[in-house]
């Protein structure tokens, strides 16, 4: 069993080091906020990601097979539900709602 002086400095220097890192994005985004190129990447930086991951998510679909309908008229789906409404919780739930649907029931093994 650890010393009594140990348990307490070991909980402490957690308790410090957890605080620690939960002040420090608030102290950093401070000075950031008057940045320029801040600024800049806060507008293109949604779209991007978004391209990235579309990207990544669709680079190994076998376009040939089957199996890549459910995962095409999802994308779809979501961007004509964005396209549309321009609700982005609206546009996931209803691309995922479609994939789901079309991959359990119509292209299920």
């Amino acid at each position: 069993m650890p010393d009594t002086t140990y348990a307490i400095a070991a909980v402490l220097v957690a308790a410090a080091v957890t605080w620690a890192l939960r002040a420090l994005p608030f102290a950093a985004l401070a000075p950031l906020r008057a940045s320029s190129t801040v600024q800049y990447l806060s507008t293109r930086m949604p779209a991007g990601i978004m391209i990235i991951l579309v990207v990544y998510c669709l680079h190994d679909l076998p376009v040939t097979e089957v199996r890549a309908v459910a995962p095409l008229v999802a994308l779809g789906v979501t961007v004509g539900l964005h396209l549309w409404r321009r609700n982005a919780l609206l546009s996931i739930l209803g691309g995922t709602t479609v994939h789901v649907l079309l991959t359990s029931t119509v292209f299920s093994a």
